[in-house]
């Protein structure tokens, strides 16, 4: 008689060594993600509470004295929405000149044909220990005329050397020599391989350049207060920057007895529920912009990084 077929996997069973370091590492892993994600709670919750519950510390778990004060007193401010406009225009020129700039000269840099390969990324790791300064690149920005424009922003941040080396190592990881080869061989040239077959393959490592191009410059306010004098040009960082500074001089003021006093006190309070609203504000899209490129992230960063 037939053995009957049986289906799916036998069960292992597990020891107890097994299931006590389970618990332990889940043990350890809730912990963890607590103590990283109790930072950004407490910031939500206090951007919703009452000034005075969040001055006074009673504000742990769960918001107190809900309002919306902090988040009318930042949006009905004209500047904000300005400063919002120039950085979703100064985040996507930066992204896509420094995927035109990175994915090119990555893939050029991991082919073993190319004459003086060696120097250029000597020259390109050389700069990520020693560069100009401050001064030397600001003057460099000033003599090709770009001070109080956008692209003082645009084109110094474009290119990361770091990110140069990871697209690099991808390509070196991910399209071998043998699919170039075979490409040559059906009459397929350089330009057309690259467009054709190492793009499309190279998404993952597209993905995760253009998320760290995306916050650094999102999150960028120091070259705006470097490079900018006129105001309309500011983007949202430097905007929030200001108002922080205002409602912390005005609540320094209240203390001092100067200027009118309601006003004042009225700076003083929501001086610590601007600060938080302002926190929320700057960083909701950056937080919802990862999980759409969370894939491509780890997979780029794994491959790009690691291998090779």
């Amino acid at each position: 008689m037939a053995k009957p077929e049986t289906t799916g996997h036998a069960k292992i069973p597990r020891s107890r060594a097994d299931k006590l370091f389970d618990i332990v590492n889940y043990t350890l892993l809730t912990v963890i993600l607590l103590i990283v994600l109790y930072p950004l709670y407490f910031v939500v919750i206090s951007s919703f509470s009452e000034p005075t519950a969040v001055n006074s510390g009673s504000v742990a778990l769960w918001p107190k004295g809900f309002t919306l004060e902090g988040y009318r007193i930042i949006l009905e401010n004209g500047d904000v929405w300005s400063g919002y406009a120039h950085t979703i225009l100064y985040t996507a020129l930066d992204v896509a000149l420094g995927l035109a700039l990175m994915i090119p000269a990555g893939y050029a840099l991991s082919r073993r044909d190319l004459v003086g390969r060696n120097w250029f990324m000597f020259g390109i790791v050389f700069t990520m220990f020693f560069s100009g300064g401050m001064i030397p690149t600001y003057m460099i920005v000033k003599d090709l005329h770009m001070v109080n424009t956008i692209w003082a922003l645009v084109v110094p941040s474009a290119v990361s050397a770091y990110h140069l080396i990871v697209v690099r190592t991808f390509f070196q990881t991910s399209i071998p020599e043998e699919m170039l080869e075979a490409a040559k061989m059906d009459g397929c040239s350089m330009f057309r391989f690259f467009f054709r077959m190492a793009v499309p393959l190279s998404a993952p490592i597209i993905a995760v350049m253009a998320l760290f191009n995306a916050v650094a410059q999102w999150n960028s306010y120091f070259p705006a207060l470097i490079y900018l004098q006129d105001g309309s040009l500011y983007p949202l960082q430097l905007i929030l920057r200001g108002i922080l500074i205002s409602s912390q001089l005005s609540a320094q003021g209240a203390d001092s007895g100067i200027a009118d006093p309601d006003s004042i006190v009225e700076s003083q309070r929501y001086a610590e529920l601007i600060k938080y609203a302002l926190i929320m504000v700057a960083s909701v899209p950056v937080l919802a912009l990862y999980p759409f490129l969370q894939r491509y992230f780890v997979k780029g960063i794994m491959i790009g990084s690691i291998k090779g």
